[in-house]
């Protein structure tokens, strides 16, 4: 059992080995992996002149999260730079999607003494912003040694990862309280970080009701619709996990919607082809939303094999069921959907954003089902009843605009 930070990092020099295999595994289907692999240890190719603002977004969704925040942040505090760190491939390319050169972007190191004291001899921030669940031992206990404040926002924590620290203990606690501040999502999230130990926690809000529809994703997926044909109706499975899709397309078997368009979105790039050899071996006409050529009558799936689209992915849809939720994956962002104003399916696994779904059903946003054929016939019917989509979709879009406010309040907490 890991009770302290030197034997939490004896094991992280023990898993270092596996660490590299895994990435050298994961390059096998995304080559990207491999990429910029000194910054994951110590060597950096940029830096900054200026004071520089340090905000750490593991990976796709947390690097959206963080749009709203860092917009706020540059309004705030213009003489810094913001350097915006990842953890994925994946993270850094939806990063430079959403921000190109506005900020500098690197690797997070691996959490090993000597890698942590490099990262913040180069860049000397002058405050570090973690988003979400990102505690690193060694790297908050280097900032708060050199009086670098450390903030842990828009924290979240499942039910699920309060168990696993929880064997930790004294370690966990000690961790925490070695943050500045910490900004919670909801009360329950900042109940459990309070029983990890937690001295003082903040609810703040969930950052991602502030995420605001881009209008040029809103006016490509317009576009997209008008050249799809508006009359013909549009699912969309939006950021669908391993095992879902095929879940998903044995359901839509079974049901009649007369030229129904189903756009299927994996969650992660690499999936692409996977989906597309699934599509294939099932015998289902589809076209990849990269060929960008027009959707032939008898196309019945297009795959949404591309990065940074989602906005216009819910702008061209009539209905969308959110991966991650119809198997044990704790689902993905429904916000985005509501926001847009289409109406939300999710399913019953959906640990990882508890509370917003709570809300959204309580609310009229969304609609739980227990399975991937409970989300087709779901989807059908509202797609057979059009009064009372729009009724769910109005609710979607009260619902998210009446949860705003928590950019506001994080910076409100964070002092530099």
């Amino acid at each position: 059992m890991i009770g302290s930070r030197f034997g939490y990092t004896l094991l992280l020099y023990a898993l270092l080995p596996r660490a590299l295999a895994h990435l050298l595994w994961r390059a096998r289907r995304q080559r990207a992996y491999l990429d910029h692999l000194a910054e994951r240890v110590e060597r950096y190719a940029v830096a900054a002149e200026q004071p520089l603002i340090w905000v750490h977004a593991v990976s796709v969704g947390e690097t959206r999260t963080a749009e709203p925040l860092i917009d706020s942040l540059q309004r705030n505090y213009p003489r810094h730079r913001i350097l915006l760190t990842h953890m994925t491939p994946t993270g850094r390319e939806t990063g430079t999607a959403l921000f190109k050169e506005r900020v500098l972007r690197c690797y997070l190191p691996y959490d090993f003494p000597f890698a942590v004291e490099r990262f913040l001899d180069h860049f000397k921030p002058a405050c570090g912003i973690l988003l979400e669940t990102e505690i690193w031992p060694n790297l908050i206990h280097a900032c708060r040694a050199r009086s670098v404040p450390v903030y842990l926002v828009n924290a979240r924590l499942s039910e699920k990862s309060f168990r696993k620290y929880q064997r930790f203990g004294r370690f966990a606690a000690a961790s925490l309280n070695e943050l500045t501040g910490i900004a919670a999502q909801s009360n329950a999230d900042a109940g459990r970080l309070k029983a990890l130990g937690a001295a003082v926690v903040e609810v703040t809000g969930n950052l991602k009701f502030d995420i605001m529809p881009d209008a040029v994703l809103a006016a490509q997926g317009d576009a997209w619709r008008a050249a799809w044909g508006r009359s013909r109706p549009v699912l969309l499975l939006a950021s669908t996990r391993e095992g879902e899709e095929a879940l998903l397309l044995e359901a839509l078997q079974e049901v009649a919607i007369p030229q129904l368009l189903t756009v299927i979105v994996p969650r992660h790039p690499q999936r692409f082809e996977e989906v597309a050899a699934l599509l294939e071996r099932k015998g289902v006409p589809f076209q990849r939303r990269s060929t960008e050529q027009a959707i032939a009558a008898q196309t019945r799936v297009v795959l949404g094999d591309s990065m940074g689209e989602m906005f216009a992915y819910y702008a061209a849809c009539d209905v969308a069921v959110i991966g991650g939720s119809l198997l044990p994956f704790g689902a993905h962002n429904l916000i985005e959907a509501c926001a847009v104003g289409r109406p939300v399916i999710i399913g019953p696994h959906t640990y990882n954003f508890a509370e917003a779904t709570q809300f959204a059903v309580a609310a009229g946003a969304a609609l739980r089902v227990e399975d991937a054929r409970g989300a087709i016939v779901a989807a059908c019917e509202l797609m057979r009843d059009p009064e009372r989509a729009q009724r769910i979709a109005q609710a979607g879009l009260h619902f998210a605009r009446s949860h705003q406010g928590a950019t506001a309040r994080v910076i409100d907490l964070v002092k530099l």
